[in-house]
């Protein structure tokens, strides 16, 4: 049985599973974060309150690990190798998410093989998006530690899910080690995903930003999925709802080549959006999502009329850049940089709306509105903007799907 000094959910069964203790391993860098806030520095993940237990739960166990350069502990060592030097635990095969298992990629992957153990790689973001039986053949446990982004769009979640449904059909317990949504777990924003249009970038009907750590998302999925895997979630300690991850303490561990700073992280829910209209957000310049632009647009006229619109929570400024690679790679664009002035007031989706809003008023000929419902998800929110319903409105028409979506959530909580 599991024995934690924090709470651990036990969301189907019990299983004997052994505590990893901290060893020597290879470290990961990131940036550390600064905060006012008086409780930085003291969030434990999951892997951490694991790890200080000292306890003897997988010991003997045959574990596959689900993780990538994000699965770190709050020394900076990374899970695959405190798993993989620990003689009590045999560590038979690794799973590595989009982007590979440095997080460096941005193309499908090949499965590998670490270079010090041998130990398999297998890529979940290649050939096959979900385990084989091939894949999962003498495992006893699988475990998941992947630092989420909290957007719906952002593959991690249905890495997650796409796994607790493999384990479920071969009966493998499924653990979780608990880490932050780095965007706070108060705020959920955007429109429901549209049921029929549910895809690896849009697992389940929930809003682009959701607002919820990985390991309640998990007990969500499982339970309103229905998926019924055996599933544990090693819960933090000392993370608060209202916290972002600034004000963890925890070092920031970029979980993707372009989410690098937290500044994009909050501006990549509504940004990204933009891409698939014939829009750059900023992939292949130094500050992906805080800049967008097109050869297409005229930087000053852009800037004066976002400028207009007054966007809570940002300030815009005429941009010129040429990326270099990703859409437009090579070719000299005009936009506009984005600066959040104000957090509290920003609506990342707010932000989108209103720049699409304005591109597709000033270049009908040239950004295709329609296309952004590959990641909006919603079409009568596309529906709404070509009738010219204002960026406001529709923000304001979400709340009650959004209302609906926050009660059901609420079942699957783990911190106030």
């Amino acid at each position: 049985m599991f024995r934690y000094r924090s709470q651990l959910v036990f969301v189907a069964g019990v299983i004997g599973l052994t505590l990893v203790g901290g060893m020597p391993a290879e470290r990961s860098a990131g940036v550390r974060m600064q905060s006012s806030d008086s409780r930085a520095h003291r969030t434990l993940t999951g892997f951490d309150v694991y790890e200080s237990m000292n306890s003897e739960e997988f010991a003997g166990k045959r574990v596959g690990l689900i993780t990538n350069q994000t699965g770190i502990d709050s020394q900076g060592y990374r899970t695959l190798a405190v798993f993989g030097r620990n003689r009590s635990v045999k560590l038979v095969a690794i799973f590595s998410p989009e982007h590979g298992i440095s997080g460096k990629l941005d193309a499908p992957i090949g499965d590998t093989s670490d270079p010090t153990t041998g130990i398999p790689i297998y890529s979940l973001y290649g050939v096959t998006r979900r385990p084989t039986d091939a894949m999962l053949a003498g495992i006893d446990v699988l475990i998941f530690d992947i630092q989420d982004a909290g957007v719906r769009f952002y593959t991690y979640i249905t890495t997650m899910a796409y796994c607790m449904e493999a384990a479920a059909k071969r009966h493998i317990p499924f653990v979780v080690f608990d880490r932050p949504d780095p965007l706070g777990g108060e705020v959920i924003e955007g429109p429901m995903l549209d049921a029929d249009r549910t895809s690896f970038t849009g697992y389940f009907p929930m809003p682009v930003r959701y607002g919820m750590t990985i390991g309640e998302l998990a007990q969500m999925f499982n339970a309103e999925n229905k998926i019924s895997a055996d599933l544990h979630v090693a819960t933090m300690e000392n993370w608060r709802r209202g916290e972002t991850y600034d004000q963890t303490g925890l070092e920031w561990i970029p979980p993707s080549p372009n989410l690098r700073t937290l500044n994009a992280e909050f501006l990549y829910p509504g940004i990204e959006i933009l891409q698939a209209g014939g829009v750059s957000v900023g992939r292949g310049t130094d500050t992906p999502f805080e800049i967008i632009g097109a050869p297409w647009i005229r930087s000053g006229d852009l800037a004066e009329e976002l400028g207009r619109r007054k966007i809570p929570g940002v300030s815009v400024a005429p941009a010129q850049f040429t990326p270099r690679d990703g859409l437009y790679g090579g070719e000299p664009c005009q936009g506009v940089t984005l600066a959040i002035t104000d957090r509290s007031r920003l609506g990342s989706m707010r932000v989108g709306l209103e720049i699409a809003d304005a591109l597709h008023r000033m270049y009908p000929g040239k950004f295709q509105l329609e296309k952004m419902i590959e990641l909006l998800g919603s079409q009568s929110t596309i529906d709404r903007l070509k009738r010219g319903d204002s960026p406001a409105e529709i923000v304001s028409g979400w709340s009650a799907d959004l209302a609906r979506f926050r009660g059901m959530r609420d079942k699957y909580l783990l911190y106030h």
